[in-house]
């Protein structure tokens, strides 16, 4: 464990340039990474989390976002497991760890002794990306949600959350921090959706984005309305107005057992270039 620990540091702002030239080798894989950093500017304290970094021969190769998520960034085997074991000597804070699966399988295998069990692993998540206009017509009834609409989008993100993690994003806090989310996302022009009869039917967010790439989140249709092909149109008008008006690639990532999400996602044009994996605490 020394011998892998000693090897990890934690980053500053004097080695942004360094971490620059690690996130820009994938843009599109980075992205969330890659955000949080940007949005951070120069200066590393400002981020709300912390960077680590793996170092060989003096040579910084690979990273490690900690904050309220555990992210690998470009991890070669010996720095997953040695991101992990710093990961057990500072203590589990985070909810969450995922990334490129080659990267995750191995941190996980280390901290599940200390961390674990985990309350779900979703082993293998398709990460898809396209730069290209979407393949079916963009759904026409979708778009971005503005401020009054807030409690409507509000209520379809958190019917979205408890159905995709198992957990009400309102259990600790209310959802006081969810709902500041949500809010930061509609007031960025970052949220869509179709709304009838003042219900929301299809929603969808770009959750994060840079200059190079952006990714949708959240995608949900309401139960009822399933079947109706309106994932795949509404995805498609989020893409089209984020290649037009945002970062020139698309990505997401998506459960492998989510099968419609699949097909749709595959209607719209996305193709898999990556595999994650998620730990849920």
């Amino acid at each position: 464990m020394l011998e892998t620990t000693e090897q990890v540091r934690l980053l500053r702002t004097t080695d942004l340039a360094a971490i620059r030239r690690i996130l820009d080798a994938d843009p599109s894989t980075n992205v969330f990474v890659d955000a949080r950093l940007r949005a951070a500017g120069s200066d590393l304290r400002r981020l709300g989390a912390q960077v680590w970094g793996f170092e060989e021969r003096g040579r910084l190769v690979s990273l490690c976002y900690a904050g309220a998520n555990l992210v690998p960034v470009a991890a070669t085997p010996a720095a997953a497991v040695a991101f992990a074991d710093r990961a057990i000597r500072a203590g589990r804070t985070c909810s969450s760890v995922w990334g490129p699966r080659e990267a995750v399988v191995p941190m996980w295998r280390t901290l599940e002794p200390s961390w674990g069990p985990a309350r779900g692993v979703r082993v293998e998540q398709p990460f898809l990306t396209m730069c290209r206009p979407p393949s079916v017509r963009p759904d026409p009834l979708v778009r971005r949600v503005r401020m009054d609409e807030l409690d409507l989008v509000y209520r379809a993100s958190v019917a979205f959350f408890s159905e995709e993690l198992g957990v009400s994003p309102e259990a600790r806090d209310g959802g006081a921090y969810y709902r500041g989310r949500v809010a930061d996302l509609v007031s960025r022009g970052y949220a869509f959706a179709r709304i009838e009869n003042n219900e929301v039917v299809f929603k969808a967010e770009i959750g994060v984005a840079t200059p190079r790439a952006f990714q949708i989140q959240g995608v949900w249709v309401r139960p009822d309305r399933r079947g109706e092909r309106l994932a795949a149109a509404g995805v498609a008008a989020v893409v089209a107005a984020g290649l037009r008006e945002v970062a020139p690639v698309a990505t997401l990532y998506v459960n492998d057992f989510n099968l419609p999400a699949r097909r749709a996602y595959a209607r719209v044009g996305f193709t898999q270039t990556a595999t994650f994996m998620t730990v849920l605490f």
